[in-house]
């Protein structure tokens, strides 16, 4: 078998899933499908469409070795399960989808509605045409949930109790008779679209040079929105609902005030035009993509006392020159700086405890990145396609290199890896064509697929004893890699994994060897001396292809592929 000759990029692709808001995973526990998130070690009951009787959902979950605490019932969880009968859901539940009960037995059986509305462990899931018009969300309510009045058309006010602190997504969408609703100060959060199509929102009197203001909050912006927007409102904005500026192509800059304390989930949501926000010491946190695909941002200081900023904060931002992290921030979520091409140095908080999927990706003029010593985590694809970063030290505490976490940085020449680090990961150096230092830790049992493939200036590797797994292609295409001594507990080299080292001129193999893989070492061009073992029991097809230097060997009892050394000498 001919391996075909790799192509040097960097597998961006991949980074789609960048897209999803957390870093999440499926996991059932008791019968019940979860999806759970890694980063922040929370859980959202799943699709579980074959659910029936009565479930009884937990406060937490325990998945390997983790605890995650259920804090959501997710979109259409339950939707169609008819022989579902009741839900006892724990009091850390945060959010709640209408959706998820839709055609439930719940839902359908008609004594479980009191004047209109479905109640669930005091949260309001469903209203219908029996409401009131004018309806007083009781207190000791502790949520309402996503969509829970959406397609109302008899409600006509609301006053929501001071218990309540988020109005959700869709929650008064489309109510057309909607004219009225009291938004107490306790509100911290208003999802996207919570009255697209109410008949609040078109109201013209609500709108305000371009601006929909219920209250202190702003709701929705349309296009008559000034390019330069400052807040000017005779009561102080204290809240952006979610994507309240979202797609504003003629936005160019914002004032934010002293009053809003968020930044809410994709408020400037691809913003193309603008180019400069003025972020008040006030805000807290900055949500999931805020910022994202705001090409034209150059200007967009955080405040040093910011406590979170969310995945894909930033993502798509390449003319934002630079960043400062207060010391507050501990996780750098997925995606966060993505393709931030401006980027030529940026400081990390002292207290980082992860960095996740994507996190810095193409930022391609990032040219020295200081790790602290609290780094753990070091994501899928972090650095990506930083082809100006020339070293990083990988703290104590990461015991593992992700997934192409340095794939296609391009000048990166070393990187020192730290005692009990236990596996480099697929592709996680893959077309770092300048490196030339690495130490592999005595603790290191896996170089995963493709882990240095095409590390073009890569002369010498010290494979230590503890490695027990060689993945294909592992160091495929190191053209200067020039002699290899297999660790001792090594039983099987993997298919390509030494393909096209064209100037290994040596190689020793352990006592352990049982089996060379197809391709293993075809096109080794420069390999002339081979240590044969006892213990081989078989050499895949192409293993030595093309090594026109090294001779064929006469193996006793050894199973030989087809072409294995096709091209050797005689």
């Amino acid at each position: 078998m001919m391996l075909p000759v790799a192509v040097l990029a960097v597998n961006f692709s991949v980074l789609s899933f960048l897209l999803s808001v957390a870093h999440a995973t499926d996991a059932q526990y008791q019968d019940v499908h979860y999806t759970v998130d890694e980063t922040h070690l929370t859980a959202e009951v799943a699709l579980n469409p074959q659910a029936s009787g009565e479930l009884l959902i937990p406060e937490s979950i325990t998945v390997g070795q983790n605890t995650y605490t259920v804090v959501a019932v997710g979109d259409k969880a339950f939707k169609g399960c008819k022989s579902l009968t009741a839900v006892v859901l724990p009091k850390t539940i945060e959010r709640v989808y209408r959706s998820a009960f839709d055609g439930t037995g719940i839902m359908l059986t008609k004594t479980n509605w009191s004047e209109g509305c479905l109640w669930m462990d005091s949260i309001l899931i469903a209203t219908d045409k029996n409401i009131k018009p004018r309806f007083v969300v009781p207190e000791g309510t502790r949520l309402i949930a996503a969509g829970a009045f959406q397609g109302n058309k008899t409600i006509q006010r609301v006053e929501l109790p001071s218990c309540i602190s988020r109005i959700d997504h869709e929650t008064f969408r489309d109510c057309k008779n909607l004219q009225k609703i009291v938004i107490p100060p306790t509100i911290t959060s208003i999802g996207e679209e919570a009255f697209t199509g109410s008949g609040i929102a078109m109201n013209e009197n609500k709108w305000k040079k371009g601006a929909f203001i219920i209250d202190d909050c702003l709701i929705a912006t349309n296009n008559d929105l000034p390019a330069k927007y400052i807040f000017k409102n005779k009561i102080p904005i204290r809240l952006i609902a979610e994507r309240a500026f979202a797609n504003k192509k003629n936005l160019k800059s914002v004032v934010i005030p002293e009053s809003v304390t968020a930044i809410p989930t994709a408020a400037f949501y691809n913003c193309e035009n603008l180019t400069d926000v003025t972020i008040p010491a006030s805000v807290r946190t900055v949500g999931n993509f805020a910022f994202y695909n705001c090409t034209r941002l150059k200007s967009a200081t955080l405040p040093e006392n910011l406590e979170a900023l969310g995945a894909g904060a930033f993502y798509g931002c390449a003319n934002l020159s630079e960043q400062v992290l207060g010391e507050k921030i501990e996780v750098i979520e997925r995606a966060t700086f993505f393709m931030c091409r401006g980027f030529k140095r940026i400081k990390l908080p002292e207290k980082l405890r992860r960095i996740d999927d994507g996190a810095f990706a193409g930022c391609s003029n990032i040219e020295f990145v200081e790790l602290p010593a609290t780094l753990t985590y070091l994501g899928e694809q972090a650095f990506a396609g930083c082809v100006t970063l020339r070293k990083i030290v990988i703290p104590e505490g990461v015991t593992s290199l992700a997934k192409q976490t340095f794939q296609g940085c391009t000048r990166l020449y070393r990187v020192d890896l730290p005692e009990g680090l236990y596996a480099i990961g697929d592709e996680s150096l893959d077309g770092c064509l300048a490196l030339e230092i690495i130490n592999i830790p005595k603790s290191t049992f896996r170089i995963g697929v493709r882990a240095f493939r095409n590390c073009q200036q890569l002369r010498n590797i010290m494979l230590v004893d503890h490695i027990h797994l060689i993945e294909k292609g592992a160091f495929m295409e190191c053209k200067m890699l020039e002699e290899v001594a297999l660790p001792d507990k090594l039983e099987r080299v993997q298919e390509g994994a030494f393909a096209q080292c064209i100037n290994l001129q040596k190689l020793q193999l352990n006592k352990r060897l049982k089996e060379i893989e197809d391709g293993a070492f075809c096109m080794c061009r420069s390999l002339r001396e081979v240590q044969w073992n006892d213990s081989l029991k078989s050499v895949g097809a192409d293993a030595f292809l093309d090594c026109k230097y090294l001779k064929t060997p006469h193996l006793q009892g050894v199973v030989v592929g087809k072409n294995a050394f096709k091209g050797c000498r005689q």
